[in-house]
């Protein structure tokens, strides 16, 4: 059997240096790209990984294992029935008279996971859709109706203003006072904080999509728009004293009574914009005549709890989007997009670390009491 002799060494294929230094200026590339998107290279630049700090700073504490904002919530499940009348606006898949399931998330805002229903002036909706064209749709929404403020540094700015100070314990009101001066769009959001009526439950209330997204036809045709899903529950409003008296759970075991008697609805229903209305300012609501297109129906069944239901390990990023539906240009979007990321992480290295109170339910924080 013949052998093969070994090649002499000087004839051996080699890399010449213009190979290897192409080689090098790739991994320098990656790692000049990795740097910069951290921060390293212009410490003062504002990223994700910097407005999450602020989060957690302004939360006065880490609670392992959890969202870093809208950290208390509940799992719930259901589908989404689309009835047609989306197709005009948007090819995908789910605005089609077809039932589409969802893992959805309904929660407050604030970040400790053991904080009061009764004190948490905002509500929330989150849901990830899975057509049957194995396309996903991850919606994130707030009952305010429109963002505090008209930028990414704003929003930062507030949630600075918003930390706790040491010596209290509470935001400092001197902050909140220049942060307001400096941003007086963000007089309409305090408005609506104070004066706006509370909904007594979280299927009574009406969850709206603040920031613009683009959706596209089959003929491709486009329409800057925003979502709410507005609740078949009727309004109820609470009082003063009734939030004071309230239950500190008292939304989940109001939503999992509710359940008992049957499943809870919300309508989708889009709002087209037309020209120069502002899609790039979600703290800049459109005129009310503008058309409105009810496409759906969200349907929840079911509910479980967060710590080992199945939302717990979704990251409901607004921009996860199926065809026939886009991001725009609205800075703020994007931004929320950045910082979920961030938080999905550190709260996935808690629970894969064992350092966290999701797994248990429990407590394993810095320096925490439930």
């Amino acid at each position: 059997m013949p052998t093969t002799e070994p090649r002499p060494a000087s004839h051996r294929p080699r890399r010449t240096w213009p190979a290897l230094l192409g080689i090098a200026l790739i991994v320098a590339a990656a790692a000049l790209a990795f740097a910069w998107v951290a921060g390293w290279l212009t410490p003062g630049r504002l990223t994700p990984q910097r407005f999450t700090d602020a989060i957690e700073t302004g939360n006065g504490q880490i609670y392992r294992g959890f969202r870093r904002a809208h950290a208390k919530g509940v799992c719930v499940a259901g589908y989404f029935e689309g009835n047609g009348h989306g197709v005009a606006l948007s090819s995908a898949r789910l605005f089609a008279p077809v039932r589409t399931p969802f893992v959805g998330r309904l929660s407050v805002g604030g970040g400790s996971p053991y904080g009061l229903d009764g004190k948490a002036r905002v509500r929330s909706m989150a849901l990830e859709l899975n057509s049957d064209d194995g396309q996903q749709w991850r919606m994130a929404m707030n009952s305010f109706p429109f963002f505090g403020v008209a930028s990414v540094q704003a929003f930062y700015e507030q949630t600075v203003a918003n930390a706790p100070d040491p010596a209290t314990g509470q935001p400092d009101p001197v902050k909140q006072a220049a942060f307001a001066s400096a941003h007086p769009e963000f007089a309409r959001f305090a408005a609506w904080a104070k004066n706006a009526p509370w909904p007594t439950s979280w299927a009574n209330t009406t969850y709206n999509g603040v920031n613009t997204f683009r959706f596209v036809n089959r003929a491709g045709e486009q329409h800057d728009v925003r979502w709410s899903m507005q609740p078949h529950t009727a309004f109820a409003a609470m009082s003063p004293g009734q939030r004071e008296a309230a239950d500190g759970n008292f939304l989940s075991e109001d939503l999992a009574t509710r359940l008992v008697h049957g499943p809870l609805r919300w309508d989708m229903v889009v709002t087209v914009a037309e020209p120069g209305d502002p899609t790039g300012d979600p703290s800049q609501s459109w005129p009310e005549d503008r058309r409105h297109v009810t496409v759906g129906t969200v349907v929840i069944e079911s509910t479980t709890a967060q710590t080992t239901g199945a939302c717990r390990d979704i990251n409901y990023d607004p921009l996860v989007l199926p065809t026939g539906v886009e991001g725009s240009d609205d800075p703020v979007l994007a931004a929320r997009s950045a910082v979920y990321s961030v938080s999905f992480n550190r709260r996935q290295h808690d629970i894969a670390g064992g350092n966290a109170a999701a797994a248990t339910g429990q407590p394993a924080m810095q320096g925490a009491k439930p």
